[in-house]
C-alpha cells in the first residue's frame, strides 16, 4: 500500500489529536494544526520540503502564540480561595468569641467549624467573611458593613 504525503500528514494530525485527548495538552492541537497545514500543502502539489517547512512554521508559530497568550493571561486564585471552586468564599459568618491562639469555633451551614483569623488588627467577635477554606478550617477576615 502506497500512501501519499497528504495521507501521512493527516494521519500525523489525527495521532496528535488523539495524544492531546489522552494527555490534555492543548499544545498538541497546535502541532496538529501544523500537520493539517502540511497536508493541505501536499494537496496543493507542493514538494516534500515545502510541506515540512509550512507544517513546522504553522505548528511552532501556533504553539508559541498560545504559550505567550497563556503567559499574559491572569492566573486564577488557588482553589482554596477561589469562589469559582468553593462557594463558601465570600460568605458571612458570625464568630461569637475568639481563643487566645487566634482560633474560634463557629456554626456555619449546620455544623461547627474551626475558624482562623486572617486580617488586619486582632480578632474580635462579630461578623466575618470567609476568605479561604483549608481542609476543615475556615479562614476569615472582618466583614466590612
Amino acid at each position: 500500500m502506497d500512501w501519499s504525503n497528504a495521507t501521512l500528514w493527516w494521519v500525523a494530525a489525527g495521532a496528535l489529536v488523539i495524544a492531546e485527548l489522552s494527555a490534555g495538552s492543548f499544545y498538541m492541537l497546535m502541532l496538529a494544526l501544523g500537520c493539517a497545514a502540511g497536508a493541505l500543502t501536499a494537496h496543493a502539489g507542493a514538494g516534500t520540503s515545502t510541506q515540512v517547512v509550512v507544517a513546522a512554521l504553522l505548528g511552532s508559530g501556533a504553539t508559541a502564540l498560545w504559550h505567550f497568550k497563556r503567559a499574559r493571561s491572569p492566573r486564577s486564585a488557588p482553589s482554596e480561595s477561589n469562589r469559582d471552586v468553593n462557594l463558601n468564599i465570600g460568605e458571612r459568618i458570625e464568630v461569637p468569641s475568639w481563643d487566645r491562639d487566634g482560633t474560634a469555633r463557629a456554626d456555619y451551614r449546620g455544623t461547627t467549624w474551626t475558624v482562623t483569623f486572617r486580617g488586619p488588627g486582632s480578632p474580635a467577635a462579630g461578623a466575618h467573611v470567609i476568605v479561604s477554606v483549608q481542609g476543615n478550617r475556615l479562614i476569615v477576615a472582618p466583614a466590612t458593613s
